[in-house]
Order: C-alpha cells, then structure tokens, then sequence
C-alpha cells in the first residue's frame, strides 16, 4: 500500500479500549451536567466547554479554509448557534456529536453562501500527521510525514464537500458510522456509500496527481 494511503489509514473498524469508552462516558455526564448549570444561569459552565472542545472545533475548520480570521468567525459562531439553542439540547447524543452537528453544517452553510469552491489546498500537516515516538532524532523521517500530511491535505481538498465531510469525520476525527450518521442526518448505509465512494475519489485523485505515493508507486 502506499505511503499516503497508508497515512490515511482506511479502517473500518473501531480499535477504542474499554479505558476510553469509559473516560468518554465520564466525560459526557460531565458535559451534561455542564449544560444543565448553563441553562439555570451559570455562564462559566458553557465557557467549560467551549475551552474543552474548541481545539476539536478549530481542527475540524482548518480542513475547509486556511484563513485564520475565517477559521476563528467558523468556531465562534459554531458556539454561539450552541449557547442560543441549548435548551434544544436532548442528551439523545453526546455533547461534543451535538456541538460538531452544528459546527459542521456551519462550516457548509459558510461555503454554499459565499460561493465557495470546495476545491482548496488545505496545508497543515499538524493536523493530521501523527508522528509516532521516536527514540532518537530522525529528521528524514519527520520531513516525509510533513510532505505525506500535506500531499493527502491537497488530495482531501480537491474532493466535492459531500464526500469530503464523511472523510474528515471518519478518518481524521475517528468518529464511529452512528456518530457520522448523526451527524449528518443520513442512515448508516449511506455513510458507508459515500465513504466507499470517498475512498475511490482519494485514490483516483492521488495517482493521477501524485502517482509517486499512490499504492504500487516509488514513495
């Protein structure tokens, strides 16, 4: 397999341990509890979760515009729609699925209003490359995570939003199909759909683009 597909890590299955799922339950009773102290009035427990999911939130943006004035507008209106429609807020899903719901059909309703062409050269390797511990210095091998991040942000970015989103949520957020689904208000096969066809635009994209880090390729 190539390196960018490598990198891009096509899984379909979940490989969270218990511990995690564990702390994720913690921390949506806490989430919870949270948005119950802010409708009866207190203020600082909303800023609690604005502090504790705005990086998730500034992450997610960076994958539609590098523009860091658009970027921060994208996030704060994304918590601001959250803190007037609260008491919409039904526990049905976790906190974090409810407040990336609307940060991401922000992030498209910004798109669509200004025209916008989902076709946009996305550079910011931190986002997505994941260097693995390392026990010495290897500069050679961070410089070739730096260009495989970047070459798989200008793919990602070439891709039509519709295909785009189910990418960035699944392959880069880790959010599970339920949690894509809910997301997006689709059916979970559907999801499935457009992240089979997702997959074969990224690969498509990649060798006719980059055909040194496409599988079978030199990289």
């Amino acid at each position: 397999m190539g390196l960018v597909m490598g990198a891009l890590a096509m899984t379909t299955y979940s490989n969270d341990s218990h511990g995690e799922r564990t702390s994720r339950s913690a921390q949506a009773r806490e989430d919870a509890r949270l948005v119950e102290e802010t409708l009866a009035g207190n203020q600082l427990s909303f800023q609690l979760l604005v502090e504790r999911y705005q990086e998730r939130l500034f992450a997610l943006a960076r994958h539609y515009t590098k523009s860091p004035v658009e970027i921060e507008d994208l996030v704060q209106d994304s918590f601001l729609k959250a803190y007037r429609r609260l008491d919409t807020f039904h526990h049905q899903s976790s906190f974090y699925t409810w407040i990336y719901r609307i940060a991401t059909n922000t992030i498209l309703d910004f798109l669509k209003r200004r025209g916008r062409s989902p076709i946009q050269s996305v550079e910011d390797p931190e986002v997505l490359a994941r260097p693995e511990p390392t026990d010495g210095f290897a500069p050679s091998v961070n410089i070739e995570r730096e260009e495989i991040a970047e070459v798989t942000h200008k793919v990602l970015a070439e891709l039509p939003d519709i295909f785009r989103t189910v990418l960035v949520m699944r392959e880069f957020e880790e959010r599970s199909y339920q949690e894509i689904a809910d997301v997006l208000g689709i059916s979970i096969g559907t999801v499935e759909s457009r992240l089979f066809r997702a997959r074969a635009r990224f690969r498509e994209r990649l060798m006719k683009d980059f055909p040194e880090f496409s599988p079978g390729g030199e990289a």
